[in-house]
């Protein structure tokens, strides 16, 4: 009992500083007068991200259960090799804000585009392109989401020791309020702290394995002895082969252009010096955060070997190399890993029902219909209801987060990739082809 009150401690500190960041990202939000302002605000935080920011809520946004969970579960299955695999994520700062950053800020400005989806109808003005793109996001995201729930429970579970209902109720309920009531200023300010936390986390437990096995030169050893296919490119029984490789690059790699989740991040940021910054620092962040979580998931099965299901790895790591109170600290980051994604899917979720749909299909962009109250009412409770929907699905969770994980990403890739970039770059292009 005392164990679980030292993990709660630290867990406890940081969920309440989350709501206490919504309640202030409320407060702006409710003095916007005009309902164009309130969606500003509300999907996009009125356009003011700084560099760092911004490359945090990039680079949060995007590793997520996966990332901490699923992909070192992964990698303490197959070995070092898949760590090779999992760096092709590096760039995914430098690539979607230096290709389509600044293009994208300065056609949603002076479009007023506050979704991904609402530049597809600037640029191609086509409702069953923006409507196909719509119901597509929806679909995917709630999938995608449903894969966070499940993992940030999991690992709840886990770590703590409470069920998983317990867990799920805990972590789907903050992730949802904070969300609902704070909107896109809650999402980008609590994404960097979570980015910061999750820096810390990937270093503590990445100590803790490399101290356990008595340093880096034994834990390759003891490896090579549970099977020498784990320290080889190709991975433990030849599990990496070369066209796994290349589709695996395409999909989180460059395709990770045709995912809304990072690219909405484009419409949101202030300047072009914050773009040039977040580039750097992101590019960095998900490189330290990418290598040093797989390592420490590949490295583990030195220490603890036996572990059958892979996302339980780094849950059960964590529990057996650190104190309570750190492991407290720790569940913090790969929690925020996965909040920091599902808020962020949760408000585009909103923005495409509340500003793609309703807005635009329904009231006819009249925003007599629309006033700042009943919009400010529409979008928290649709965001809402998503959420709910989703902690519901969870009660009853599938196997392995990593699968879902890239079938929601592929699925979103297909639909949004290239109409995204040669809707950018290639003046031909055009609505049946989108």
């Amino acid at each position: 009992m005392i164990d679980r009150i030292e993990i709660m401690i630290p867990l406890a500190l940081y969920l309440a500083l989350i709501m206490a960041i919504a309640l202030f990202a409320n407060k702006i939000a409710v003095r916007k007068t005009d309902t164009a302002g309130f969606m500003e605000e509300y999907f996009l935080g009125s356009r003011s991200m700084g560099g760092f920011v911004l490359a945090m809520a990039i680079i949060t946004t995007y590793t997520s259960a996966s990332s901490f969970i699923g992909g070192p579960g992964v990698a303490y299955k197959l070995g070092l090799g898949w760590i090779l695999l999992s760096m092709i994520q590096v760039p995914t700062a430098f690539l979607t804000l230096g290709i389509l950053g600044k293009r994208f800020a300065i056609i949603a400005r002076r479009t007023n585009a506050v979704t991904v989806t609402d530049l597809l109808r600037a640029r191609y003005n086509s409702d069953a392109v923006v409507i196909l793109a719509s119901v597509a996001l929806l679909v995917f995201f709630m999938s995608s989401m449903l894969a966070q729930f499940i993992g940030g429970a999991r690992l709840f579970e886990s770590i703590t020791g409470y069920s998983y209902q317990t867990g799920l109720l805990i972590f789907g309920l903050t992730v949802i309020i904070y969300t609902t009531v704070g909107g896109f200023r809650a999402v980008i300010l609590t994404d960097t702290i979570q980015g910061i936390m999750m820096v810390m986390a990937s270093i503590a437990i990445l100590v803790a394995v490399i101290a356990a096995g008595g340093g880096v030169s034994n834990v390759i050893s003891s490896l090579h002895s549970i099977d020498p296919g784990l320290i080889t490119p190709n991975g433990a029984g030849e599990s990496i082969p070369k066209p796994f490789i290349l589709s695996f690059w395409v999909l989180v790699g460059f395709g990770i252009l045709g995912l809304p989740q990072t690219t909405q991040k484009c419409l949101g940021f202030r300047d072009s010096k914050s773009l040039h910054s977040a580039m750097i620092i992101g590019t960095a962040v998900v490189g330290f955060t990418m290598l040093t979580m797989h390592l420490a998931g590949a490295m583990g099965r030195a220490v603890l070997p036996g572990i059958e299901i892979g996302d339980l790895a780094i849950p059960t790591i964590t529990v057996k190399l650190l104190s309570p109170f750190w492991a407290g600290i720790f569940i913090a980051g790969p929690l925020a890993a996965i909040m920091s994604t599902v808020d962020s899917m949760l408000i585009i979720c909103s923005a495409t029902i509340v500003k793609d749909l309703y807005f635009h299909y329904v009231a006819h962009n009249d925003t007599a219909q629309l006033p700042p109250k009943k919009i400010r009412y529409m979008s928290l409770i649709v965001t809402g209801v998503i959420g709910l929907i989703v902690f519901f699905a969870a009660l009853n969770p599938p196997a392995l987060l990593v699968w879902i994980n890239l079938f929601a990403f592929g699925g979103l890739e297909a639909v949004f990739l290239w109409p995204t970039l040669f809707g950018l770059y290639w003046e031909r292009a055009n609505s049946t082809g989108a």
